[in-house]
């Protein structure tokens, strides 16, 4: 059985506010609960339709139609748990940070968080204007690497002032990034997914970088900023090998 003040407490977690004063986040399916119960979040409080599911303090046994109710997917998984935030440390200035400017898609700003634990990149500086790393649907596409890369949400701008580290931007007129001498410590600026980087961040760039089109129709706008992430860790760290 789930009680009404779980089903409360549950759907308003849907919502940033509700989520910051909580301190809670959701996370749907056995995969993505497993992951992060062995990355050592703290876990709140499980719900799970599965017939072999062991009840205990914080694990309860529901129906598929009550967890229908209480999730947030289109088709609900088998299992839905609640998450204690994080405290995440200060923001480390050595080794290589990818700053995310106003990405608003929660698909893109999940895969990417992926990509940075795929890579080995520890630390993820947004832009206060970035979507929510806890929102539910970051959440599934993260796929459990949210517990295993730490996300800052500060001014990029400052941010930027005060490091010491080359300042990479993704743009679609620079140098090709198979042509550029890649360091291992850098930062690496990806912007939102219609303007791309703001002019502000854009002044503030060392190096200007692209990835080059190589079709012969030259005809297609540009890549998905996810996709874009993908690209150029992977050059960032082909190139120092790290």
């Amino acid at each position: 059985m789930i009680s009404k003040s779980q089903i409360k407490l549950i759907t308003s977690l849907k919502q940033k506010k509700y989520r910051a004063i909580e301190g809670l986040f959701v996370a749907e399916g056995p995969k993505v609960i497993a992951e992060l119960i062995a990355s050592n979040m703290e876990l709140h409080s499980h719900f799970s339709s599965e017939i072999n599911a062991v009840e205990n303090d914080k694990t309860h046994k529901i129906t598929a139609t009550e967890l229908k109710k209480i999730s947030f997917l289109t088709t609900a998984n088998k299992s839905l748990a609640l998450f204690e935030i994080p405290q995440i440390s200060e923001v480390n200035k050595s080794g290589l940070t990818v700053v995310l400017d106003a990405i608003r898609d929660p698909g893109n700003l999940g895969t990417i968080i992926r990509l940075c634990d795929w890579f080995g990149v520890e630390q993820l500086v947004c832009s206060l204007d970035t979507v929510d790393c806890y929102n539910p649907k970051v959440i599934q596409a993260t796929m459990g690497s949210i517990a295993r890369v730490n996300v800052h949400y500060i001014d990029v701008s400052a941010f930027i002032k005060n490091t010491e580290l080359p300042v990479y931007g993704g743009v679609m007129n620079g140098n090709s990034i198979y042509n550029e001498a890649l360091p291992a410590d850098a930062i690496v600026v990806l912007g939102n997914e219609a303007n791309g980087i703001s002019k502000v961040i854009m002044e503030q760039l060392t190096h200007r970088i692209t990835i080059p089109q190589f079709g012969k129709s030259q005809e297609t706008d540009s890549l998905n900023v996810a996709t874009a992430t993908a690209v150029l860790l992977s050059e960032f760290r082909r190139t120092t090998g790290m």
